[in-house]
């Protein structure tokens, strides 16, 4: 070809896949019963990760090791995703996922205390770039599955900018909270108005002829007499 193109196949793919590290997690033997009667397959699981902050899963199944193994290559090219390093390269806070029937914890680690973590977990946290990890794994000893509740605890971590929104939000709120206790300090205290007398009324009345002013008040409402029970006595034979 003129100009000194060169395509785009294999060769340049080569070039981008050098950067990134692939491990083979797992490869299993699966059947699948039909009317026809039983179809043997193979399931394997790739990691593909550059120890740079970045990692991928990839499943998938063909009749032959070779083909289930590229093409689950290829799935894990397509799920791969940025995860959070810290300058100490560890996780930047403890969380707990599970998946499944298993239960993942991370936890961070000072530097040169290494990678602290087996199975499936281990290789998930190096090709990613974890150098000084501390993990707990429970219930399960299934590498999928371990792999899977890790690439979720990883996927979970949330970034930097949230925790700058948060830190900002409850700034603002305490700001807003010690300026109106500034303003109440700074209003002068409501004068309590004097409670109004209430004036008494009276009533003219006639008594032997003469007039005279009586004063009303409210009347008494007596409760009503409670009924005593009734004791009968009963004679005593002696």
């Amino acid at each position: 070809m003129r100009g000194g193109n060169k395509p785009a196949g294999p060769a340049g793919r080569d070039k981008t896949k050098k950067e990134f590290d692939e491990m083979m997690l797992e490869v299993r033997r699966v059947t699948r019963v039909t009317t026809g009667g039983r179809r043997m397959s193979f399931r394997a699981t790739v990691l593909v990760g550059n120890r740079k902050g970045k990692i991928g899963l990839g499943v998938s199944k063909g009749p032959d090791v070779s083909i289930a193994v590229q093409k689950a290559s290829r799935e894990a090219y397509k799920n791969m995703f940025d995860v959070p390093l810290t300058k100490a390269f560890t996780v930047p806070y403890p969380t707990v996922t599970k998946y499944k029937s298993c239960f993942v914890k991370l936890i961070p680690a000072a530097g040169g205390t290494g990678l602290k973590a087996g199975s499936s977990i281990r290789s998930v946290l190096e090709l990613a770039g974890y150098e000084n990890v501390l993990s707990k794994m429970v219930g399960s000893n299934n590498k999928l599955n371990n792999a899977m509740a890790t690439i979720m605890a990883l996927c979970n971590y949330k970034h930097a900018d949230h925790f700058a929104k948060m830190c900002n939000e409850r700034k603002n709120v305490r700001s807003e909270e010690d300026s109106e206790e500034i303003q109440k300090k700074e209003r002068p205290e409501e004068t309590k108005k004097p409670e109004e007398k209430k004036e008494p009324k009276f009533e003219k009345k006639i008594i032997n002829n003469k007039t005279i002013e009586v004063e009303v008040v409210a009347p008494v409402v007596k409760a009503a007499p409670v009924a005593k029970p009734v004791v009968k006595k009963v004679p005593v034979k002696k």
